[in-house]
């Protein structure tokens, strides 16, 4: 016999006691995942649903910023398309999905 029968109860007795230590190991990983949760995810979602509401609610004379980096203000607003005016007498059809800011009528004048 190479092994001794205290050195093998203690083996036995160590186990035992590893469910705890296998938590208290994983716990760390949890409390990352929760504070990740709280700071990344809560924050975008509430994001992306403000901008689909504003895309929603899109009206003629809106100023809106697409996803290309296209900017003007709405002359015709469809169920899925909108019209934009980006430069006089220059209209293109932009599809609602890909707005990426809604700026209401009454925003902030330019400085000219």
């Amino acid at each position: 016999m190479l092994i001794s029968p205290a050195y093998a109860q203690s083996a036995t007795g160590a186990a035992s006691s590893g469910g705890l230590a296998g938590f208290l190991g994983l716990a760390p990983l949890f409390l990352v995942f929760i504070v990740f949760y709280f700071l990344m995810i809560r924050p975008q979602q509430s994001r992306m649903k403000a901008l689909q509401a504003a895309v929603a609610g899109v009206k003629k004379g809106d100023s809106v910023v697409t996803a290309g980096g296209l900017v003007g203000k709405v002359t015709r607003v469809e169920d899925t398309i909108v019209e934009v005016e980006i430069a006089p007498n220059v209209k293109v059809r932009v599809v609602k999905a890909t707005l990426a800011e809604v700026t209401p009528l009454g925003g902030k004048p330019a400085n000219d």
